[in-house]
């Protein structure tokens, strides 16, 4: 037992000493701060799931909005998470060079588990707040590691949780401003007093004012970034790296040019191979034109943050799975002229046989550009942006 836990009258002291760095204050901003990384954790494990399912995961395809809110949700709580966390840090970073460094076992696994929550967690703001950006100064797989690292973070506050449960308790169950020991119940006599005793002199900032610059400042970094995924928000977002405008209305992640498709997506000889076991058909482009057109509207949302909704037009998935007597229940497979990680992507059996999925040959009324896919790509709902494949030269029925 410390000499505060014994003295409550030097525990109040020492509260009333620490100020704006008083476990009241603490406890509050690190509730904000395990909101934002539960949400931000969730939506995250959701968009790996898309990416990479597990055997048992499913995904619907509608709301065709889903995804568009899950991601946006992930980024903007990530983002948010960043000057909370620093709030955070500067309100108790005396506290991490505290004396014993080690002493107990209890505070010795505070201490390690304090170790690794900040440097996985900072990693984890740090490398998704580039790959928003699209920057990679790095050479491990981003969307593995970042997966990995996530569950590092979360187990870590856990630990620390369960090490501070009866201080962050006591803390929360009395007032910000309180100086009496943590843990009272103050009279109603002993509440004015505190409120007079608390009461910060003239420039003086209190631990309610900070608490909430806190709750603004994380507000504002949420509007700095929202407008990616919320359109009438965008002339806020002056900090994200995407507007959620581009050519056709619809922003570009990889051109034709990067992909190293610009010779065979214009050949005169393209082929769209269609494909079931034996079955084997062919289409131009011409012919894919020929086929029923469907029109719908349908957003685009890319796992860094940013969407954008498109009138896209083609030919439904489903018709293209019946022209070689596909079975609607299996998964179809597309493949892109684009060589590489993402060249290729699955569509489960639910989304392929949804109406809403479209080989889309058209974007708002014109011929898609040829940094949008052409001559057609996969557009589905409720999907990642990498997922909806351009450059399409083959679907298998799998």
């Amino acid at each position: 037992m410390s000499p505060l836990d014994a003295d409550p009258a030097a525990a109040a002291a020492a509260d009333r000493d620490n100020g704006l760095r008083s476990p009241r204050l603490v406890a509050r901003v690190g509730m904000l701060l395990g909101v934002c990384i539960t949400v931000c954790f969730v939506t995250g494990l959701l968009s790996h799931w898309i990416q990479h399912p597990p055997a048992w995961f499913y995904w619907p395809s509608r709301p065709v909005w889903l995804y568009q809110t899950t991601q946006g949700l992930h980024v903007i709580t990530g983002v948010v998470t960043i000057p909370l966390l620093l709030i955070k840090l500067q309100l108790v970073y005396p506290k991490l060079f505290a004396r014993p460094l080690i002493g107990t076992p209890a505070r010795a696994v505070e201490r390690a588990s304090i170790a690794v929550l900040v440097s996985s967690t900072i990693f984890q703001l740090l490398t998704g707040l580039l790959n928003t950006a699209q920057w990679y100064p790095w050479k491990f797989f981003f969307t593995t590691t970042h997966y990995a690292m996530s569950f590092v973070v979360v187990a870590s506050i856990l630990v620390h949780i369960a090490v501070k449960l009866p201080i962050i308790q006591r803390a929360l169950g009395s007032p910000v401003e309180s100086t009496a020991p943590i843990g009272t119940i103050d009279s109603t006599a002993d509440t004015q007093r505190t409120a007079s005793e608390s009461a910060p002199g003239p420039g003086v900032v209190s631990r309610r004012m900070l608490l909430r610059s806190t709750v603004a400042v994380g507000a504002l970094a949420a509007l700095a970034f929202a407008g990616q995924t919320v359109p009438f928000l965008r002339w806020l977002a002056f900090l994200a790296p995407r507007s959620g405008e581009g050519p056709q209305g619809v922003p570009i992640n990889r051109t034709a040019s990067a992909a190293g498709v610009l010779e065979s997506a214009r050949s005169p000889d393209y082929r769209l191979t269609i494909s079931n076991g034996n079955v084997t058909k062919e289409l131009t482009l011409d012919e894919l034109r020929a086929m029923p057109q469907h029109e719908r509207d349908l957003p685009i949302a890319c796992v860094e943050g940013w969407s954008a909704t498109g009138t896209w037009s083609g030919v439904r998935v489903r018709d293209l799975v019946a022209l070689v007597d596909g079975d609607r229940e299996h998964d179809v497979r597309f493949i892109s002229l684009e060589a590489g990680l993402y060249g290729v992507s699955t569509l489960p059996a639910n989304i392929a046989d949804d109406p809403l999925s479209l080989v889309a040959l058209r974007l708002h009324g014109e011929e898609l550009i040829i940094d949008h896919g052409y001559p057609c790509r996969l557009i589905a709902p409720n999907r990642p942006g990498v997922l909806q494949t351009k450059w399409l030269t083959r679907i298998e029925i799998r």
